[in-house]
């Protein structure tokens, strides 16, 4: 991007210093807080993305990857009663659904001979389930598809299940990984900022906890990622925030993959007055998540809650994963009025939609090494 560039887009001052200060290619910059806010604030939506695509070229080259995965949501029924969640049920309630450990073992079984190389596993805090119980699903899945990789359970579940056993966080996770966990989603971060989090998810672990149950997981040697629930209540600074503890933690661990922004979503909850916020404003959210997020390395545009079409323009905005197959195998979006109600994509789509955007795909497996299959 060029000086002359820069004068069209009649940029302030400080965005101008700031932009300069990302394309010394030489000399990586590290945004403060304050400057992560002001480009929230002033800087233009199509600058963020070419600074985002240059940092995420400087990570991945031109690399978007996919991988090829399902979902199974043991339950929906759940001792939280989050206000934004459109998935949670009491037990009893007409859409409220239970997949006994035979049930998950089923489920599993289904897709033997596929070429899935991932489980993803959550679901409610089911205030019956166990340790042990958690131990047990992923054995299950695991003795019909040994080859996959179990990745199990968000901090919410497992600090829940982890102290009502009484054990420590480090205990109650070393059992899993023993029994074959492999990895750890990001759900349940929502938002760090107490006054924001007692608003809209009151009885949730804490952000301390959240983050604590993740620290504990690296330093097994489980890899994690992490998210943020964006675009309700919160301001510009609480996303801010939020972004800050997790790159702390990522400087003294470095033990997430991934980081996937998680638009709140409107339908069916009970803080659906409050609306939505913009395509132009999930744009910013991925690119300043790219920028600001300098130790992780790879940003996820989920799909199925994106959709497609932005799923692909936030391809320009630094993301450089757009997760998986799925096969219609998750509700959690579809429940809040996702575009995407039956979430399902072809390698073939993932594949054509990343080269759309010119980039080139790369089938992964969890821990981003490219999987390479026969073609023969």
């Amino acid at each position: 991007m060029t000086d002359q560039t820069l004068h069209t887009l009649q940029l302030t001052p400080e965005v101008e210093r700031i932009t300069q200060a990302l394309l010394q290619p030489d000399q990586p910059h590290r945004l403060t807080d304050e400057e992560a806010l002001t480009l929230m604030r002033e800087a233009p939506v199509a600058l963020l993305g070419t600074l985002a695509v240059a940092r995420k070229r400087a990570v991945s080259g031109p690399n978007v990857y996919y991988n090829r995965n399902i979902h199974i949501e043991p339950t929906n029924i759940c001792v939280f009663k989050c206000r934004f969640c459109s998935y949670r049920r009491s037990a009893g309630e007409p859409d409220a659904w239970y997949y006994s450990l035979d049930d998950v073992e089923r489920l599993a079984a289904e897709r033997v001979g596929e070429p899935i190389t991932e489980v993803h596993i959550v679901g409610g805090v089911h205030p019956k389930h166990d340790l042990e119980y958690y131990c047990e699903m992923i054995r299950r899945v695991k003795r019909v598809l040994p080859h996959v990789v179990v990745k199990a359970y968000t901090a919410v579940e497992l600090h829940y299940i982890i102290t009502k056993a009484g054990l420590t966080l480090e205990e109650g996770l070393k059992r899993l990984q023993e029994a074959g966990m492999g990895a750890i989603p990001g759900g349940g971060a929502e938002i760090f900022a107490p006054e924001i989090r007692e608003q809209i998810c009151p009885e949730k672990p804490t952000a301390e906890e959240w983050l604590a149950t993740h620290e504990a997981a690296h330093r097994l040697g489980i890899s994690t990622n992490c998210t943020i629930l964006y675009g309700h209540i919160e301001q510009y600074e609480h996303r801010i925030d939020h972004l800050h503890r997790l790159r702390e933690l990522q400087d003294r661990t470095h033990g997430f993959d991934a980081f996937i922004p998680l638009k709140y979503r409107n339908r069916h909850n009970s803080m659906s007055a409050i609306g939505e916020v913009s395509l132009p404003e999930d744009m910013k959210m991925m690119a300043i998540s790219r920028l600001y997020l300098d130790n992780i390395p790879h940003i996820k545009a989920y799909w199925p809650m994106l959709g497609i079409s932005a799923t692909e323009l936030a391809l320009s905005f630094g993301a450089d994963d757009i997760d998986g197959t799925i096969d219609d195998t998750t509700k959690i979006y579809s429940m809040a009025g996702a575009e995407e109600q039956r979430p399902r994509l072809t390698t073939e789509r993932m594949e054509q939609l990343v080269r759309s955007a010119g980039f080139e795909p790369v089938e992964r497996d969890t821990y981003y090494h490219a999987v390479v299959r026969d073609t023969l």
